[in-house]
């Protein structure tokens, strides 16, 4: 007699035939699949599935997730969530995995081959030759041996890039300010500053996440300063390069050379590099190639089966162990943890290399890990081409040579619990506390030596300035000037009366742009300014 099948897996997405057979083979699952639903056929289809596997065509909203009552995993054969309401499948106790890894080999291929066509002009001499044309002399091109490689952003990604070019008898430079010197010195990279990389390097390679603050890293400022005849490569993430001021620079001679994968827009009809000569230009094709989907597809349904299985997912981005009870009591700190951690990221200005968080108060008797990590998000997401979550954070932390140390304490000054995060950079420390002030009202209590109180949310500008008559009044007339409103402000002070340092935090109803933020820093007793987003 034939044992039914215990398990019903949808795939709503076209996938590699690898991922398939992976599942057709378990005896356990009824494998149903069906791509190009609407949303409403979506809801039908996956009312009595255990478990969903997708790629990026397919909507997992949280009507979808409700409509699912037997779901216990949504496996995505690729690097983002993005299509996917994680919220919502947290809520429900639904497992999300992805594959970060099944590209990276395949980008960084991409990334060599983009290098290689620009040097030899290779898309050029191809539409020659397919003219009926022979112009040997018209497409004389550069070798790569012996030139200097600049990577910024040195992730898995940027990482295997660095390896291959090294194998070409390439020099290469990296800029990338939260990686370990001794995992650079393995990969065989010098590290240097963006000036020094933009002014050595003859070709340049980004691999970062677009950010407010890489938004057009590579624009005109940055191409002022490239040394005359690179050639500059984007793999990344479209709007990290400027493609306006790229145009315009290979124009006029000082860039030699782009070759772009991803676009500001996409399609980039109405990019001015489109047409242009000296370029090359693909549709997004970065991870496609036929192992990386293989990848991905085996590696999800690997994924999947696991969860079924009682097993832990390996790339799961919402799971973490914790007993309901731990959860209970720890889980109005996670947003606190992960915007303390955002906070600090977001304020350092030089390389970070050791987070210490002491728990404090009611805190010391749980288990810190789920906070650790989600301080850890807080901290990488927005500085780390990669994803990063509550099961990866601390492995991230780990491969870019952070050290981690918790401590517990049953003495939390003022508070019933208190986070107090230490993080170590080159110049010096940055010190962090916050706590709860009721049952789930964050609030941010101490920066460096200054008592504070503010609730972490937002756009929010934190300056350093002397403590003297008019230092206030003259940032919110500039403010005022430009037509931003501040919607609160917190002072602490160092010392008691006028003279000392002080520390200014206000909460903005928007963002600050870069030439307001350039004349508030030039305010006569302003130390610092800095923007950030929690």
């Amino acid at each position: 007699m034939t044992t039914p099948p215990q398990w019903r897996i949808l795939v709503s997405d076209k996938l590699a035939e690898d991922g398939l057979s992976l599942l057709r083979e378990n005896p356990a699952v009824e494998l149903v699949v069906k791509t190009g639903m609407t949303p409403e056929e979506m809801k039908d289809a996956i009312s009595g599935a255990d478990a969903l596997l997708v790629r990026s065509a397919t909507k997992v909203t949280a009507d979808v997730i409700a409509a699912a009552p037997k779901l216990v995993a949504i496996g995505r054969a690729g690097v983002g969530v993005d299509n996917i309401d994680v919220a919502a499948a947290t809520q429900r106790g639904i497992v999300v995995c992805n594959s970060p890894e099944g590209n990276t080999v395949a980008a960084a291929e991409h990334t060599l081959a983009m290098m290689l066509a620009m040097a030899r002009n290779i898309p050029g001499a191809d539409a020659s030759v397919s003219a009926g044309e022979w112009k040997r002399s018209s497409f004389l091109g550069v070798e790569l041996f012996n030139k200097t490689l600049g990577v910024i952003g040195l992730g898995k990604i940027g990482s295997e890039v660095a390896k291959r070019a090294a194998v070409f008898g390439m020099r290469v430079i990296g800029q990338d300010p939260f990686i370990a010197a001794d995992h650079a010195e393995r990969l065989g990279v010098a590290i240097v500053e963006l000036p020094e990389l933009l002014e050595r390097a003859d070709f340049i390679t980004v691999h970062v996440p677009l950010t407010k603050d890489t938004r057009h890293l590579i624009g005109r400022e940055s191409l002022a300063k490239v040394k005359p005849g690179v050639r500059i490569i984007n793999c990344s993430r479209g709007g990290v390069v400027d493609e306006a001021a790229l145009a315009d620079a290979i124009r006029e001679g000082r860039v030699a050379g782009a070759g772009l994968d991803v676009f500001e827009q996409e399609p980039p009809a109405e990019s001015p590099l489109v047409g242009l000569d000296r370029v090359v230009l693909t549709p997004h094709l970065g991870a496609s190639t036929a192992e990386a989907q293989i990848k991905v597809a085996v590696d999800v349904a690997q994924q999947v089966l696991d969860v079924l299985e009682g097993k832990p997912a390996r790339s799961a981005v919402n799971v973490i162990p914790v007993s309901p009870e731990a959860l209970r009591a720890l889980e109005a700190y996670l947003p606190l943890a992960e915007k303390m951690g955002s906070l600090q990221g977001q304020l350092a200005e030089e390389p970070l290399r050791s987070v210490e968080l002491t728990y404090a108060g009611q805190l010391a008797d749980e288990d810190p890990r789920l906070l650790t990590r989600s301080f850890l998000k807080g901290l990488l997401s927005p500085i780390i081409d990669e994803p990063v979550n509550l099961v990866n954070a601390s492995i991230v932390a780990e491969a870019r040579g952070f050290r981690v140390v918790e401590s517990r304490s049953r003495e939390p000054e003022d508070y019933v619990s208190l986070i107090t995060a230490r993080v170590a950079v080159d110049g010096a420390d940055r010190i962090i506390a916050g706590t709860l002030f009721g049952r789930s009202d964050p609030r941010i209590v101490r920066i460096d030596e200054y008592r504070v109180d503010f609730a972490p949310s937002g756009h929010m500008l934190v300056s350093m300035h002397i403590d003297r008559p008019g230092m206030i009044g003259r940032v919110g007339s500039i403010l005022g000037e430009h037509q931003i409103n501040i919607a609160g402000m917190h002072v602490g002070r160092s010392q008691p009366g006028p003279g000392g340092l002080s520390v200014m935090i206000l909460a903005l109803d928007g963002p600050v742009p870069s030439d307001v933020m350039e004349q508030l820093r030039q305010v006569d007793g302003i130390e610092t300014a800095q923007l950030v987003e929690l």
